[in-house]
């Protein structure tokens, strides 16, 4: 497929305070735009997710995808979360390929951050022909759940 003419990261302003996330998040960004330019929108979420993975690995990125991760309430399971990647043990990355990204699809990622006790999140939207992204914080109050025991598979 002929790679097309498309946005970047300096298409957008980028309102990120340096912090010890700023490199990761900007490379896992970069490599949403080299998939939505190549790819352009259309796709359900797998096919975006198989190939940012590509891209991650490609560009010496550590990515995992789609591990569970039990949560508790009160001491007992009662459930499992499946973030779609994990980035350099240090971000999760919820996927979406819809219209618009929602306030649901952002307490879905701040809850992903609490079960897994990671510090940030970015939430991508691969649905629209230019890609819409959000980034967010581990939230500072604990969650009514305790923290997430990862799932071998």
């Amino acid at each position: 497929m002929e790679k097309r003419q498309g946005q970047d990261l300096h298409d957008h302003t980028w309102h990120d305070r340096q912090d010890k996330f700023s490199d990761i998040t900007r490379a896992i960004l970069g490599c949403c735009f080299d998939v939505i330019n190549t790819l352009g929108s259309g796709f359900v979420e797998s096919i975006y997710r198989n190939a940012l993975v590509i891209a991650l690995n490609e560009s010496g990125i550590e990515v995992v995808s789609e591990r569970g991760f039990e949560v508790h309430f009160r001491g007992r399971k009662i459930g499992i979360f499946v973030p779609d990647l994990i980035v350099a043990k240090q971000v999760v990355v919820e996927l979406k390929s819809c219209e618009h990204l929602t306030g649901e699809h952002q307490a879905q990622l701040i809850n992903y951050l609490a079960v897994t006790n990671l510090s940030i999140g970015l939430l991508v939207n691969f649905g629209k022909r230019k890609l819409e992204y959000r980034r967010a914080h581990h939230p500072a109050h604990h969650a009514t759940c305790d923290h997430a025991n990862p799932v071998l598979f």
